[in-house]
């Protein structure tokens, strides 16, 4: 008793195990009913299939020594008939048992997968940036689209084979109490390994993590179409390929390293058992010897003792299986905890549609939660309604970092920003990015189709608006989309079929496309033309006024001749406002800025 006492002192702290039913349960509720009841079905069978044997044995041995054999074949007949059924009766419960798993192991796993995107929508863009985030969602993945499913299972078979270990005991007992108490001996150590070593295997993965993404990371390199052409220009293959297997190479060592040490140990713990179960097979058959016994009694209780043995072992099984998915689903459960920094307020207020006095950034600092630099220090600049801005600094300087606190993917970590007066975050989430538009320089190349990029955008306006098109037209993709072979309907990108690849200037413009469908109240572009040549940035800019109409604009360029038409220019160095004017004002100033411009203009002399 003093191993069942120590799986139970274990399975105590199983607090995930419940959760994870609940999650079966909503993911499949038919299948999963469908599934138990199969299952308990099945369970008795076996019983029915041992019983039937023994009465038929019985049945031919009686039949020996009589001379008229027709009543005892009419009744051998009649249990041969019933056998089987039982048979039939089984084979179609597993056909139905395999149906049944298929189906709902989709369906949860389906509804997993739906779990585990929320959670990662939820979740603030800082986590990230953090390589702890990484690793848990790489153990939250591995571990939940089958635990949950692997729970129930083992939670029936638990019951199934306590059915089933209850009957065959009451039957050894009968013969002799201590046939019972040899039957659990046996089944005990190759338990106590597997709880060892589930807890060893657990540990092992969360240490090494970090490792197998590594080796992912090295997988997606080799095999991403992005860093196709630099792989081949610099030769590169080779040398990550040989990282990828010294990575798979360690990782590999380690588990075979752990699965001998557990394989040693199980067959110590088989050995032994086996010796057991001999002892107490030798007493029975010792038993039939002297007489006391039938032979169907003989190979009743072989089989009882069988039977019995293996239900014991999956009673314990199972209970330690629970334990290991409890082990494991703890890594689905750290990442289900996190929680996000930034929420909408649970009575926000609304948000000004038109904004009358605009957006202000007061005394905002900003520092990232893995690094001592700050961002951003002390930056205040105003936003007018209409206004057009433009931001203009080096690569580092923060501009991009004040737009993620703009649109509330990050919070400040002093000051605050206010639109019309009121705080960003008394404002609801979604309604405010609603009302910004923006094309980061890191924009997305959606693998859709060329309408879909755009619509994007503004997934409210319904199937076939021709705003789509006039944006497209706006900012020079229309011209690009009509010369592509189904035009809108196109495909985009090359990783599906009939998929028709861009150059970085027309995603550009599908880009800043999406931008301009959204009917938001300020635009932001984050270098949005770093990727078209001269002229078409000239064409893209010299209607930017009119695209905008009424809207506010915040501009990110290095190229400072396509910011010369901003109202207002704001300089950042190293996180901080060094300068603020119109270009005029700042071409007087003589400092950084006409510095910058003038050694630009130098390259077009």
């Amino acid at each position: 008793m003093l191993s069942l006492r120590y799986l139970i002192r274990k399975l105590q702290g199983a607090s995930h195990l419940l959760p994870a039913l609940r999650f079966v349960w909503k993911g499949s509720p038919r299948w999963t009913l469908a599934h138990v009841t199969l299952i308990f079905i099945q369970g008795l069978l076996p019983i029915a299939l041992l019983y039937l044997t023994k009465l038929i044995i019985d049945i031919v041995t009686s039949s020996i020594a009589l001379p008229d054999k027709t009543l005892l074949f009419q009744r051998l007949l009649v249990l041969l008939g019933l056998m089987g059924a039982v048979t039939v009766i089984a084979a179609i419960l597993a056909a139905l048992a395999e149906l049944v798993n298929s189906a709902q192991t989709q369906q949860v796993t389906d509804y997993m997968q739906g779990i585990v995107h929320a959670k990662s929508l939820e979740i603030d863009l800082e986590y990230y940036e953090n390589p702890d985030y990484h690793n848990s969602l790489q153990r939250a993945q591995q571990e939940a689209f089958y635990r949950p499913n692997q729970i129930l299972e083992h939670l029936i078979q638990l019951g199934q084979t306590m059915i089933t270990l209850v009957l065959m005991v009451g039957l050894l007992v009968a013969l002799h109490w201590g046939i019972a108490g040899i039957l659990f001996a046996a089944s005990v150590p190759s338990i106590l390994v597997r709880l060892k070593y589930a807890s060893i295997l657990h540990a092992w993965q969360r240490r090494r993590t970090e490792m197998q993404r590594q080796g992912e990371y090295l997988s997606w390199l080799l095999t991403g179409d992005w860093f196709a052409k630099e792989l081949r220009l610099f030769d590169l293959g080779n040398l990550f390929s040989q990282r990828f297997q010294r990575i798979r190479k360690q990782l590999y060592q380690e588990t075979l390293q752990i699965g001998t040490q557990r394989a040693i140990a199980n067959v110590l713990a088989q050995s032994l058992s086996a010796l057991l179960l001999f002892s107490a097979y030798s007493f029975v058959v010792y038993q039939a010897f002297q007489g006391q016994l039938q032979i169907g009694d003989l190979v009743l209780y072989h089989a009882a003792l069988q039977q019995g043995q293996a239900a014991l072992k999956g009673l314990l099984g199972s209970l330690s299986a629970l334990y290991e998915d409890n082990l494991f689903l703890s890594n689905l459960y750290e990442f289900l905890e996190l929680q996000p920094k930034i929420a909408a307020p649970l009575h926000p207020k609304p948000l000004p549609r038109p904004m009358r006095s605009g957006i202000v950034f007061d005394r905002v600092s900003f520092q990232y939660s893995n690094t001592p630099r700050w961002a951003l220090k002390d930056v205040s600049l105003t936003i007018r309604p209409g206004e057009v801005i433009a931001l203009v600094g080096e690569n580092g300087s923060g501009k991009t970092t004040l737009i993620k606190l703009l649109c509330r993917l990050y919070e400040p970590t002093q000051g605050k920003i206010t639109l019309d007066g009121v705080a960003l975050e008394q404002y609801d989430l979604v309604d405010l990015r609603r009302q910004i538009s923006v094309v980061f320089q890191d924009y997305v190349k959606y693998y859709f189709t060329a309408w879909e990029n755009i619509w994007f955008g503004n997934i409210e306006l319904p199937p076939g608006a021709e705003t789509v098109m006039q944006a497209a037209k706006q900012s020079g993709a229309d011209a690009v989309i009509q010369t592509l072979p189904q035009g809108y309907d196109t495909m985009l990108g090359k990783l599906f079929e009939q998929g028709e690849e861009l150059s970085i200037g027309q995603w550009q413009k599908v880009a800043l496309a999406r931008a301009f469908l959204r009917q938001s109240q300020l635009v932001v572009l984050d270098e949005p033309t770093s990727a078209m040549d001269p002229k078409a940035e000239y064409e893209v800019f010299q209607q930017f006024r009119q695209l905008i109409q009424n809207q506010s604009a915040i501009l990110i360029s290095h190229r400072l001749s396509t910011v010369k038409m901003a109202d207002r220019i704001y300089v950042v160095d190293r996180g901080t406002i060094v300068e603020q004017g119109t270009h005029t004002e700042l071409m007087q100033l003589n400092g950084r800025y006409a510095h910058l411009f003038e050694t630009q203009a130098q390259n077009y002399r």
